[in-house]
């Protein structure tokens, strides 16, 4: 019912002591058998009244999209769900601080503010005449078509991410919802993609700047993220779910890259090689997951391993079952990794060096009587 920032929040009002927070967390690592670092708390809901006002903000956020489309433009749809959205946050983000409907209006805001301007832009940049052909029927027809350069397009996506990205920034001022800050570096990383984008002038898909820029990006946000993570160890306080949505962040960019330069993404079939090569940058993710003790690389990479598994098994045969013996390995291997977790992290985290160790969340320290209780860092 209570997330670790509801805790320190009490803390820091005075309501409940420093020790008696350090009394419970200790009680409720206890219960679980495992210290709460190692839980990945983060507070999405705490009762169903959440889920009750998420969808009430969904359906008014839409309605606000449908009459501002329909009666004005698309651009005025969009100013229309940010306008919607940040007059509810002051309801149930500022005053009651329920955090399903406070991560939904957040995003709603962002993605409001980025497509009013990308549409205005569209309706303000010029196009320019293209022409096409194709066969039909046993003969050469030809079709000219309006549309935007790429850099145009790509200009788009810019200035979108730009206007999101400050307003993310100031939806954090004002209402400091864990999530804000992941929605502006998002915006940031994909404001730096499509800059690059837009100075070639070509096709997203014939860009070959646009995996390596991503994976930069990816890697920074992460160690942006782990920042956060360093500065609250033991994952007591909002750095933790701060840094928790940066993670998410950051994973696809990662993950993404490095699986498109193995051919995953193509939809062709893919050779024993390759399968092995996914694997082993899976198995990487992994280790990197087990020692900062998050998830989220595992989780963001896991659509490419279900897909060059399937492809594999079809490649050799194992069409009808491809997708289930995939799903059976994968699913077990996941459900092994999460049994044995606190084991496997303790054994990788000891063997690292103290100076890596001492900026690593602490592992589980075992009694010898085997109860666990958290290590003190």
């Amino acid at each position: 019912m209570y997330s670790e920032s509801d805790l320190q929040s009490a803390v820091d009002a005075g309501a409940v002591s420093a020790e008696a927070a350090a009394a419970f967390r200790a009680h409720a690592a206890a219960l679980h058998a495992a210290p709460a670092v190692d839980e990945e708390h983060f507070r999405l809901v705490t009762g169903f009244n959440d889920i009750f006002v998420s969808i009430a903000c969904l359906l008014v956020v839409f309605a606000a999209a449908a009459v501002g489309t329909t009666m004005i433009a698309a651009a005025a749809g969009g100013l229309l769900v940010a306008v919607a959205a940040w007059a509810m946050a002051e309801a149930f983000t500022r005053r009651r601080r329920m955090a399903l409907p406070s991560i939904i209006l957040l995003l709603a805001f962002v993605l409001g503010l980025w497509f009013a301007t990308s549409f205005w832009l569209e309706a303000a940049m010029p196009k320019h005449e293209v022409d096409r052909s194709y066969m039909f029927g046993g003969r050469l027809q030809r079709l000219s078509e309006w549309e935007h350069h790429p850099w145009q397009q790509a200009v788009m996506v810019l200035a979108g991410a730009a206007a999101a990205g400050i307003g993310a920034l100031l939806h954090w001022r004002r209402f400091h919802v864990p999530i804000t800050i992941a929605a502006a570096v998002g915006a940031l990383a994909l404001f730096v993609i499509s800059g690059i984008a837009a100075t070639r002038n070509e096709a997203l898909g014939d860009n070959p700047l646009l995996e390596p820029t991503a994976l930069l990006c990816g890697l920074a946000v992460f160690a942006y993220a782990m920042r956060w993570d360093m500065s609250d160890r033991l994952r007591t306080t909002q750095r933790s779910d701060i840094a928790f949505w940066l993670h998410l962040v950051a994973a696809p960019l990662i993950a993404h890259p490095l699986f498109h330069w193995m051919g995953v993404t193509s939809g062709n079939a893919i050779s024993l090689l390759t399968a092995g090569g996914v694997l082993v940058i899976y198995l990487g993710f992994g280790v990197v997951a087990l020692a900062i003790d998050r998830r989220a690389l595992l989780v963001s990479a896991l659509a490419y391993v279900l897909i060059a598994l399937a492809q594999l098994f079809q490649s050799y045969g194992a069409i009808e079952l491809n997708v289930a013996l995939t799903a059976l390995i994968i699913g077990s291997a996941l459900l092994a990794l999460s049994a044995w977790w606190q084991q496997i992290r303790q054994r990788l985290v000891m063997r690292l060096p103290d100076g890596v160790r001492a900026k690593l969340p602490p592992v589980a320290a075992r009694q010898p009587t085997g109860g666990p209780v958290p290590a003190a860092g």
